[in-house]
């Protein structure tokens, strides 16, 4: 008679698990959207809107404004950049076998701040008619520029013989993000008081500029990584026996680590662009979900999609209602969710809490 592992049926058990968590996950991503949609510093109500459009009547117009062109767009933005970052975040991590890894660690986040902030600084000595073509998407557009050159140049770095080093890779990130961090330092030296401010605002993240013209901008890409993300799940479940192992059992090690990377510089650095820097998510989603289901990627993923938006809408709203009528930048809410939450999974790591 075969035994059965403990670990086998323990994984057996975490399937039905898993897509029961996907169900609840689904289910608060649609009450925090509508949480989202009725809450707010102009107290205009999404039931009174729901009302006048079921009888028929003429929905007033300040109410119309605020709903479908202030508080939609900017739930639909924070639905994909919730998403984007989360699963960047459980991709980075398996690509590492590291559940603390996250977008930062290859320099994306760090190669966009660069972009935004040198597009703030210096962006009044572009020539007057690119300036005005590019108008007020400059600094999305720099961001995500910076993104993607920071991905290829660190690509260009671990890749020798047609093969990616993992740890290249990671030591070669950090290099890059500090040496971003230092010309972002310059850069804020010589800005003034106006762009200070603005650095401040963009750097600690905020949907408050979401609009549909930026997210039909933002959008596609964000979808698309996301839609590709989900297609590495058998990959990266194969990368965590280890790179020699999963060549053997058929996995394409090489071309993973590629689509891997590029998917992530797409979704972060499309996320950074419209939304500043915000923290956290890429590390505390991911994590939350492997101690409550397990590294299945199959799940995982998924999951991740679904908490990170719902999260991120969250705490926007918290931004947007704890000094209302101003507005809390949007990093330092995730920032004061998920610090607290970072430090219990090191202590309990460490044995200190056995919670």
């Amino acid at each position: 008679m075969v035994a059965i592992s403990p670990d086998v049926t323990a994984d057996w058990d975490r399937a039905p698990r898993a897509r029961r968590t996907t169900l609840a996950l689904a289910i608060a991503l649609a009450v925090v959207s509508i949480f989202s949609l009725t809450v707010g510093a102009s107290g205009v109500s999404l039931w009174a809107v729901l009302g006048d459009l079921a009888a028929g009547r003429e929905i007033a117009l300040a109410d119309r404004v605020v709903l479908f062109e202030i508080r939609l767009p900017r739930l639909a933005m924070g639905a994909l950049v919730g998403a984007s970052l989360a699963v960047s975040g459980a991709v980075m991590q398996g690509l590492f076998r590291n559940p603390l890894a996250d977008p930062g660690l290859v320099g994306v986040s760090a190669g966009a701040g660069l972009g935004a902030i040198t597009a703030i600084v210096l962006g009044g000595l572009l020539p007057a008619g690119l300036a005005a073509a590019l108008g007020y998407y400059a600094v999305p557009v720099a961001a995500f520029a910076g993104g993607w050159a920071s991905t290829l140049v660190l690509y260009a770095i671990s890749t020798r013989r047609g093969r990616t080093s993992v740890a290249t890779m990671l030591l070669a990130g950090i290099a890059l993000g500090a040496l971003a961090g230092a010309l972002s330092g310059v850069l804020v030296y010589m800005a003034d008081d106006a762009q200070l401010r603005d650095l401040t605002f963009w750097g600690l993240g905020s949907l408050a500029g979401a609009t549909w013209a930026k997210l039909a901008a933002a959008a596609p890409l964000m979808i698309l990584a996301l839609a590709c993300a989900p297609m590495l799940a058998r990959g990266l479940n194969g990368l965590a026996l280890g790179e020699a192992a999963a060549n053997h059992i058929g996995i394409p090690v090489q071309r993973l680590k590629a689509v891997a990377i590029l998917t992530v510089a797409g979704a972060t650095g499309a996320a950074v662009a419209v939304s500043g820097g915000i923290g956290f998510v890429g590390i505390v989603v991911p994590h939350l979900l492997r101690l409550a289901t397990g590294p299945d990627h199959r799940f995982l993923l998924v999951n991740a999609a679904l908490l990170g938006a719902a999260l991120l809408i969250l705490a926007d709203v918290i931004a947007r209602v704890v000094i209302a009528p101003a507005e809390l930048p949007i990093g330092i809410v995730t920032a004061t969710l998920g610090g607290p939450f970072f430090l219990w999974i090191l202590l309990r790591k460490r044995g200190v809490l056995d919670l």
